[in-house]
């Protein structure tokens, strides 16, 4: 879609020469949601496809995801074997249901500054312990929890002309065993619910409940709990307000697909 209001592009160097932010501006990573409808208040975009910071970095302590990395760079990482929760960003990638053209465009900030309860990205990286980078207007950083990053659909904690850099995955949750779940009320449809398990070699488990909610909830045991435990916790977590409510499923349904798909990755993560 054309913005017919915008009237200038800037694009950045390397050198992280980000313009003074003012009333009407937007970042443009992908695009993919921006172009997607009018945006009458914007009047210039920033395009961070120059700053050239790189997909990710795989460190001792992780692995760090560029905010503007495409969701198709990441689906091809190579990771460490030791690292076992790696299949799992395939599976989030995957749960992005659109063309090439989409993630090959789509990014990883992107997804989670949308913050959309379907947004895989935000999934994947709550799942993971994830902490966002985020970029403060007028020089300096700050770090956030994705829970803590992502508020509720279509708002974050970003202040205006803040920017999320990066998101960075701790080595600790990377070698977890893990367990995802995903239901929507069609083949090709918006995720409705997407959950993921998680266990570490201590037998700490954690549910991430995603998409059937306002924003992400995560729920931790010291070890696996039994079904009417985990049940127990994710109604007492997750009040009936906070059950998502759109035309990709009721919060009815997505109660009780959360509380089947939740028991699903409890029985997995048991064995």
């Amino acid at each position: 879609m054309d913005l017919n209001g915008v009237t200038s592009v800037i694009t950045p160097g390397p050198a992280d020469a980000l313009p003074d932010w003012q009333a009407g501006d937007a970042w443009l990573a992908g695009g993919t949601w921006l172009f997607s409808q009018p945006q009458p208040q914007l009047g210039r975009l920033i395009d961070l496809a120059g700053l050239g910071w790189p997909t990710h970095a795989v460190s001792d302590s992780g692995l760090t995801l560029s905010a503007t990395g495409t969701i198709a760079e990441l689906d091809r990482l190579d990771l460490p074997p030791a690292w076992v929760a790696s299949p799992l960003i395939g599976q989030c990638c995957r749960a992005l249901l659109g063309s090439f053209k989409i993630w090959n465009t789509a990014t990883v900030g992107g997804n989670l500054c949308m913050a959309l309860p379907a947004g895989p990205m935000i999934a994947l990286t709550a799942a993971l312990d994830g902490v966002c980078t985020i970029r403060m207007r007028g020089g300096g950083e700050r770090h956030l929890a994705v829970p803590d990053f992502v508020l509720g659909p279509e708002r974050t904690a970003l202040q205006p002309g803040e920017l999320l850099r990066s998101v960075a995955l701790p080595v600790a949750a990377l070698c977890r065993r893990t367990a995802f779940r995903r239901i929507s009320l069609s083949p090709n449809g918006r995720s409705g619910a997407l959950l993921i398990g998680t266990r570490d070699g201590a037998g700490a488990f954690v549910l991430t409940v995603t998409a059937a909610t306002r924003r992400p909830v995560r729920i931790a045991f010291d070890a696996v709990p039994d079904a009417q435990a985990l049940r127990e916790r994710i109604l007492a977590a997750i009040r009936d307000p906070d059950w998502y409510d759109d035309v990709h499923g009721t919060p009815d349904w997505r109660r009780h697909v959360s509380l089947f798909l939740a028991e699903d990755i409890r029985q997995e993560l048991t064995r």
